[in-house]
């Protein structure tokens, strides 16, 4: 019964976060092309343009809600792969902001910026993705 309720309240947060890009970005995505600029592995969207992933700070609920359910890992398990590439000289992580405001602003401001934020804080300045 408790791992019911657990994936319920997982299931709903999730459902809560929306990925966003600025409004004139015509990419397509998928949840796969998603892990992958996250996850520093493609550099471009779709249409050929520069992808500049944007995380929330590590502990915000929007973060949780798409490292869980996006990335498929834990925030601490993503914290550990970015530690690893950092380490190696194989990676930068995403640029971190505090909040979904943040989020909205520096997307607004750069078409190549992606993000997520709660699907409440969603504003006519950012287009909201639907993954195919």
């Amino acid at each position: 019964m408790m791992t019911f309720f657990y994936l319920a309240v997982m299931l709903s947060a999730s459902a809560e976060v929306v990925l966003v890009t600025h409004s004139s970005n015509d990419a397509t995505l998928d949840k796969k092309s998603v892990q992958r600029i996250f996850l520093g592995k493609a550099k471009k969207f779709s249409n050929g343009k520069e992808a500049i992933p944007i995380n929330q700070v590590e502990g915000a609920a929007a973060r949780n809600a798409f490292d869980s359910g996006i990335l498929g890992r834990s925030s601490s398990q993503i914290s550990a792969y970015w530690s690893k590439l950092v380490f190696t000289g194989k990676g930068i992580p995403p640029k971190e902001v505090e909040s979904d405001a943040d989020v909205i602003n520096l997307i607004s401001d750069n078409p190549s910026c992606i993000g997520y934020i709660d699907s409440s804080a969603v504003t006519d300045a950012v287009r909201v993705i639907s993954l195919n």
